[in-house]
């Protein structure tokens, strides 16, 4: 039976991306889906879930953003959401 998974993936995904380290240690490279997973069962089971996911998100998205060199300043934002824009 098919276990339930969180997925990340970049596409297209940079070279080098199926090789990157990402956290939690649960979390593993599928080559048959070309997409990091990791297990529910490692989030629901763990001390703290909420932290265990942000963990698994928040390393795939480095890694494939530093891989595929992507302009982080201008993708990223810390502090109060929705963004405004220049025009607004």
């Amino acid at each position: 039976m098919p276990e339930p998974i969180f997925y990340s993936y970049a596409y297209p995904a940079p070279e080098g991306f199926d090789a990157a380290t990402v956290l939690p240690s649960g979390a593993r490279w599928e080559g048959s889906l070309r997409e990091f997973v990791l297990p529910y069962e490692a989030v629901r089971s763990a001390r703290q879930p909420d932290e265990t996911l942000l963990s698994f998100l928040q390393s795939t998205y480095e890694a494939a953003a530093t891989l595929a060199k992507w302009d982080r300043p201008a993708l990223e934002h810390e502090g109060d959401w929705p963004l405004r824009t220049a025009s607004e």
